[in-house]
């Protein structure tokens, strides 16, 4: 276990020391940002019971982004989710994610009780086309991961409006087979509040076939 926390806490150090360097480098951009919605679903499966808190910080320099993305509810619910990703200019998009809940050991990466689950994640753009895959790589009983469950998604973007369609397997299943759990539409607004500041409106009708269920989900971002 020693060995296991010592690993971590050098990649952890090793990231914060990639950030560092980028920022005296190259051109950056701090930011940081909070989406209040309606629900958490993710990839059509609902996670807390009532309306989430998801901010976020990151860093990008026009290549490479590292932040973390957390939701948080009023019911208990909590996540907190590290990422590193680099764009290339054609498109295409690498990144590692890592979903750890709070609550449970930071340092414990270790299959039996462990608090992450690390995905790789891929994705190319073209126009308003967009495709995914996703691929969980460990085992983690604290982070209901069995390891290789895999999630890929299709959109397309016009104006205001997204369509999206999704499957997967393990925890996005409620059997762990593979099947489309993620359909739907989302459209954006501005809502005016003073001549130079509106507030982005987000809404989304979703479809998850495989549990048979449909979701109605509003959100404000600043």
């Amino acid at each position: 276990m020693e060995k296991k926390r010592l690993l971590f806490t050098g990649i952890v150090f090793m990231l914060i020391s990639f950030i560092t360097v980028k920022a005296q480098q190259t051109n950056h951009r701090c930011s940081t940002s909070l989406d209040l919605n309606s629900a958490y679903i993710f990839r059509g499966t609902r996670f807390g019971t009532g309306p989430a808190a998801q901010p976020s910080v990151k860093f990008n320099n026009g290549v490479f982004t590292a932040g973390v993305w957390g939701s948080f509810d009023a019911a208990g619910y909590a996540e907190a989710d590290p990422y590193l990703s680099v764009s290339f200019p054609f498109g295409l998009s690498l990144g590692l994610t890592d979903y750890y809940y709070p609550g449970l050991d930071l340092f414990d990466i270790s299959e039996v009780s462990g608090s992450h689950a690390f995905e790789i994640n891929s994705g190319f753009t073209k126009a308003g086309f967009s495709i995914s895959g996703n691929c969980i790589i460990n085992k983690s009983e604290g982070a209901a991961s069995a390891g290789g469950d895999l999630y890929f998604q299709a959109g397309y973007a016009i104006s205001n409006v997204n369509f999206f369609a999704g499957a997967g397997n393990g925890w996005h299943t409620s059997d762990g087979e593979f099947n489309f759990c993620n359909i739907g539409i989302g459209t954006t607004k501005e809502i005016p509040v003073t001549d130079k500041f509106s507030i982005p409106l987000s809404g989304q009708i979703i479809i998850n076939p495989e549990r048979e269920q449909l979701y109605v989900v509003a959100g404000i971002s600043f």
